[in-house]
């Protein structure tokens, strides 16, 4: 999973000009889809519009945003089926990104890999 991070700096310089951002993250899907490797993208709502449920307390706090100190936001991710880190990557230097973003390079595993339950 290639995971998208973003200041408020780096996300102001990606809407600035969001045409030609989405024209070229457009491209790069269909990169990945050419090469066999897309599962799904999303790119996520501006933070404003979200809440967090903090579990720190006895009862659940909903809190809505924006979240606090963040100093880096979640902005959306792209799944890949890749047969290693290393091709992974390689794809993550390829994601079109404003200068002061981060991609977070993070693999998903199978079901099978998960511990049993009770354990």
């Amino acid at each position: 999973m290639l995971i998208m991070r973003g200041t408020d700096e780096s996300n102001a310089a990606m809407m600035a000009d969001i045409d030609e951002m989405m024209a070229t993250t457009r491209q790069f899907i269909e990169d990945l889809f050419k090469a066999g490797v897309y599962v799904a993208a999303e790119g996520l709502d501006d933070p404003r519009q979200g809440v967090v449920v903090d579990f720190s307390g006895e009862a659940p706090v909903v809190t809505d945003g924006p979240y606090g100190e963040t100093k880096e936001l979640f902005g959306g991710f792209f799944l890949l089926d890749v047969a290693s880190r290393e091709e992974a990557v390689e794809w993550a230097k390829r994601v079109p990104a404003a200068r002061g973003s981060k991609i977070e390079v993070r693999r998903v595993p199978g079901s099978d890999e998960a511990p049993p339950a009770g354990e």
